[in-house]
């Protein structure tokens, strides 16, 4: 692979700063939204640095029109990942594209954490072969943010869609990483976990999720978090839970679904306010609690999954997002990268195997113990 153009300052140079590996070309709506995402965050976070992948002659006009030389170094990638290709067509053609060389750039140690608006399936696949999945993790998991009740504003529910299926030992990892990314994300230092089922009763699930349920629960005073048990879909934007722990099917509907009602909400509230006169003069007196909903429930404000149980850091962005929705997935990658998450969550993996063997092992000994009545 022939080695990359670079334009502009040196990143690496700032010891002290946070350097973000920025996919410039993987997004629906072309690289001028992420140079104004770009904008929009380094507004609000100075102090990062930002290593932008994708061809320079057309990077290099939109980086200078925004005056984000001083901060922003191109890195030359003349290929793109489109929407369409598969992921095993990326994976033998793709070492030229702006993809791969942002994934790159934090596998060699030149970035926190990567940043990318494009393909789901070949960003995952790229990534796992890239930075390889971390011990003791056998699928990786795509984290996202859930508005919710809680002081945070939001929950993590995991996984999002990396994986259709998890057995037990998964969704123990899941929960593993899941309370260390709220933990590390947002703050919470002892994060609830619960795992999502179709009722909260201990008797009802699938015979992967009693035995999970087991796991999980024992796991919680090693893992610190607290665990309280089966959640149902009510729960997910509720204050009794942080951390929602399921399988990537369920969770990547639940995902879509969320998303498709809150612009449901937002379309129907429109609709309401706009059609008679006396409704238009309601939304002038109702303005600030209006704009404080549509905030609430902006999709854009939630805009990035976290890839979790790979040796680094990758956050997906909407591949339609906008500048705001750009600079929110941006903003929780610097967060990530300044709280040193991927050093903490690979240690916090690095215990999964360990923690589901004591739990399998004390699970044994509580079998034996309780003799035939036990059984």
């Amino acid at each position: 692979m022939t080695p990359a153009r670079q334009s502009g300052s040196t990143p690496e140079s700032h010891s002290s700063t946070i350097v973000l590996s920025v996919d410039a070309m993987g997004g629906d709506n072309g690289p001028a939204t992420v140079v104004a995402g770009l904008q929009r965050f380094l507004k609000e976070c100075p102090e990062a640095r930002v290593l932008l992948h994708g061809p320079m002659t057309e990077l290099e006009p939109l980086v200078q029109r925004r005056h984000l030389q001083d901060k922003v170094t191109i890195v030359n990638a003349a290929d793109v990942v489109a929407m369409s290709d598969k992921p095993s067509q990326v994976m033998r053609h793709g070492k030229n594209t702006s993809m791969w060389s942002a994934i790159d750039a934090v596998r060699d140690g030149r970035a926190s954490v990567c940043v990318s608006c494009g393909n789901t399936g070949a960003l995952m696949a790229v990534s796992m072969v890239r930075l390889r999945k971390a011990d003791g993790v056998s699928r990786p998991a795509i984290a996202c943010l859930w508005p919710s009740r809680n002081p945070a504003g939001f929950n993590v529910m995991l996984d999002a869609g990396a994986d259709i299926r998890a057995d037990e030992d998964d969704l123990l990892t899941y929960a593993l990483m899941g309370a260390s990314y709220a933990r590390n994300g947002l703050g919470i230092v002892r994060p609830r976990v619960g795992l999502l089922n179709v009722g909260t009763e201990e008797h009802k699930g699938r015979a992967e999720l009693k035995v999970a349920h087991e796991l999980i629960g024992r796991a919680a005073p090693q893992g610190e978090y607290d665990y309280i048990g089966f959640v149902e879909g009510g729960d997910l934007p509720s204050d009794r839970v942080d951390v929602i722990v399921t399988d990537g099917f369920t969770g990547n509907v639940a995902l879509k679904t969320g998303e498709g009602t809150a612009n449901l909400i937002s379309g129907l509230l429109r609709e309401a306010f706009n059609k008679t006169p006396l409704s238009k003069i309601a939304a002038v007196l109702a303005m600030s609690s209006l704009s404080r909903l549509r905030k609430r429930i902006d999709p854009r404000r939630v805009n990035g999954g976290v890839f979790l149980g790979l040796n680094g850091t990758v956050v997906k962005s909407h591949g339609s997002a906008d500048a705001t929705g750009i600079a929110a997935a941006l903003k929780l990658s610097f967060e990530l990268g300044r709280s040193g998450f991927s050093d903490k969550l690979a240690a916090r993996v690095a215990s999964a195997v360990t923690l589901a063997q004591d739990s399998q092992q004390d699970g044994s000994r509580a079998t034996k113990s309780a003799g035939p009545e036990g059984e």
